[in-house]
């Protein structure tokens, strides 16, 4: 199974309800995506920053996924600047850098940072299933819910096939190369690991039509807003509200 490293904890985030943690981040995310000024950023970025700290979460854990997707963006920095038109601000042989290009990518870096926080304290301190119990009390499309359910509960079985398949491309001499024999061997490891994934789909899903199964997701979880609840949506409602009133600044 996929390892849950925030989702246990006794911060005051951890014992929010769950509900109104995917409101917040949802609203958050998608204001902070639309935002282009770093009027709005910025303090979007130490929003998230506060909100990680709330949690109390392990900053080594936390840096650790940063870094993966700061290593992505690490290729925009390179690309952006000598690729987006505008003033000049230095020159490497026959590439030159531009301003506007420089913002662009600081705007990106910006964004993809304090979403990943954010998601990171709110989404990622709610364990797996119970935050499909709080997206079903949120009425998400239940075809939306069992495509994330299922797909937590079986990518590791996909993971072991694909180990499996590997193994024994392995003991019958296969070393890989860059050649056309390693590229269609590969190939066929894909081809394999997608038709072993529908096979157990189906065997999955007629053992639960035989168990009842009527496309519907039950769950006996109640949730309960609490007066904590109240103050933190009520805040968070707040920053989003001033984060939307900086960008709207830069509009007019």
């Amino acid at each position: 199974m996929i390892e849950e490293h925030f989702s246990t904890g006794e911060s005051f985030v951890h014992g929010l309800d769950p509900r109104i943690k995917i409101i917040v981040a949802i609203l958050f995310s998608v204001v902070v995506a639309v935002s282009s000024s770093f009027l709005a950023l910025i303090p979007a970025l130490v929003v998230s920053v506060l909100l990680v700290a709330l949690t109390r979460l392990s900053t080594r854990k936390v840096f650790y996924r940063l870094l993966l997707v700061n290593g992505l963006i690490l290729f925009l920095w390179l690309l952006l600047p000598f690729t987006f038109k505008g003033e000049t601000l230095f020159t490497i042989g026959p590439l030159a850098g531009t301003k506007e290009g420089i913002w662009y990518a600081s705007r990106i870096t910006i964004k993809c940072n304090t979403i990943l926080l954010t998601m990171i304290a709110l989404l990622a301190t709610i364990p797996i299933f119970t935050l499909g119990h709080a997206m079903d009390k949120l009425y998400f499309p239940d075809k939306i819910i069992h495509l994330f359910l299922f797909t937590y509960r079986y990518i590791h079985v996909i993971f072991q096939e694909y180990h499996r398949l590997i193994n024994a491309m392995r003991i019958r001499g296969f070393i890989p190369h860059t050649n056309l024999h390693t590229y269609r061997s590969y190939a066929y490891l894909v081809g394999m690991l997608l038709v072993k994934s529908y096979d157990r789909a189906e065997r999955v899903h007629r053992a639960m039509l035989c168990r009842g199964f009527d496309r519907k997701y039950y769950t006996l979880s109640r949730f309960s807003i609490k007066i904590g609840d109240i103050v933190y949506l009520s805040l968070m409602l707040a920053a989003i509200l001033g984060l939307v009133v900086l960008q709207w600044r830069l509009i007019i």
